[in-house]
């Protein structure tokens, strides 16, 4: 079952994250993983009273759990999380299963 990575950040004031983007997407691919989606904040609708929001988004795909996890325990790339972790501030990382149907989900919520 597709896995999602929904990471929200904001940079550091240093170069770390662009060294970390540069190399990343090789590591990414190389355990079945895509970017589907990245941006950077351009405006805010609604926010909670006191939580500021990311400057920045990253949404990768990946085909499995195992697949992720092998992404966060290779040891090729142990160097390379040390640049993610420094490059940025405020560090969300949130895992969503991939729900082919939405139908139960909502069920069980209106029951």
């Amino acid at each position: 079952m597709s896995l999602y990575a929904l990471n929200l950040f904001d940079l550091a004031d240093n170069d770390l994250y662009r060294q970390y983007s540069r190399r990343s997407v090789n590591a990414v691919g190389k355990h079945g993983g895509r970017v589907v989606a990245l941006g950077r904040l351009s405006g805010v609708e609604e926010s909670e009273p006191g939580v500021e929001p990311r400057q920045a988004m990253v949404l990768v795909e990946w085909p499995s759990h195992e697949s992720f996890q092998a992404f966060l325990d290779d040891p090729e790339h142990a160097d390379l999380h040390p640049l993610r972790e420094d490059g940025t501030r405020n560090y969300l990382w949130w895992i969503y299963e991939r729900l082919e149907d939405l139908r139960p989900l909502l069920r069980s919520v209106e029951e």
